[in-house]
């Protein structure tokens, strides 16, 4: 594998099954019966033989548990049985929603590269506003604060390559900063879409999520990230469908449901450890 190219991890840590006028923004304009959908929850491991990025963090036990939220598998125990060291990664952090940067404690010593915008925005007046707040955990942002006294907080803005193969892209509309990254693997370029789409349905109908911080930039995220696909022939995966896993190779048959692969660093053995017994 060459310094620019990567194994992706697609790692599902949560479910939970809801409708879907309570995902999809003034559902009622569609015209459409209510129904029920499955949204769930994903992490990402994007690594080679030179480095390795953990996209994303999941959501902590304890504020899953108070947002009526379970674990499959305890996130901290599917990076152990997946490999990965937390203090020998880089933590990226697409938006500072619950779900997304829970757990930061599992790497106390490691970098985080945030957006400008979410950080600003989260550590600022406005995130305290109700109807912005209940999107996250303050103990969460406590830790961006902790990560950013410490010098090991990277501010990200626009577009920038973070390393060979690997570019982070802020959009907004979800978030203030919410940010996606391209990676170069073999099966050709991925779009990382974490919450600039959550579901597959979302950015192929346009029908925007029903948390929205500017509406306007996450039609115009769906627009640019359909011409990243369409220019790069790109892999769209995005933060919460569940069909990610049955489009793309299970990582082992232990990893089944769990997790999934693309663009293979080597094969993986029978012997590799498996995911905890606990995680269903």
């Amino acid at each position: 594998m060459s310094d620019d190219e990567y194994e992706i991890v697609v790692v599902r840590y949560g479910s939970r099954d809801t409708l879907r006028s309570k995902v999809f923004l003034n559902y009622e304009v569609y015209g459409e019966a209510d129904g029920p959908i499955q949204m769930d929850y994903y992490f990402w491991i994007v690594r080679n033989d030179r480095r390795t990025f953990v996209v994303d963090t999941g959501f902590s036990e304890h504020e899953g548990l108070r947002r009526g939220r379970s674990q499959l598998v305890p996130p901290g125990d599917a990076l152990a049985s997946l490999g990965v060291q937390p203090n020998a990664a880089t933590v990226v952090v697409t938006h500072a929603h619950y779900d997304h940067v829970g757990n930061l404690d599992l790497f106390p010593r490691s970098p985080l590269i945030v957006p400008s915008a979410e950080y600003a925005f989260w550590t600022g007046p406005f995130g305290q506003r109700e109807q912005f707040k209940h999107a996250v955990d303050e103990n969460d942002i406590e830790h961006l604060r902790r990560a950013h006294h410490e010098n090991r907080l990277r501010l990200h803005t626009g577009s920038a390559l973070l390393a060979p193969g690997v570019r982070m892209i802020e959009l907004g509309g979800h978030s203030p900063g919410q940010c996606v990254l391209t990676v170069n693997t073999s099966e050709g370029m991925v779009l990382l879409a974490s919450d600039a789409t959550h579901f597959y349905e979302q950015i192929e109908r346009d029908m925007p999520f029903h948390i929205v911080a500017d509406l306007q930039a996450m039609y115009a995220g769906f627009d640019q990230m359909n011409e990243l696909v369409q220019e790069n022939d790109a892999i769209l995966i995005p933060g919460h469908d569940p069909a990610v896993l049955e489009r793309h190779q299970p990582y082992s048959r232990e990893f089944a449901g769990l997790a999934a692969v693309i663009g293979r660093r080597q094969p993986v053995a029978r012997s590799d450890a498996a995911m905890p017994a606990s995680a269903g």
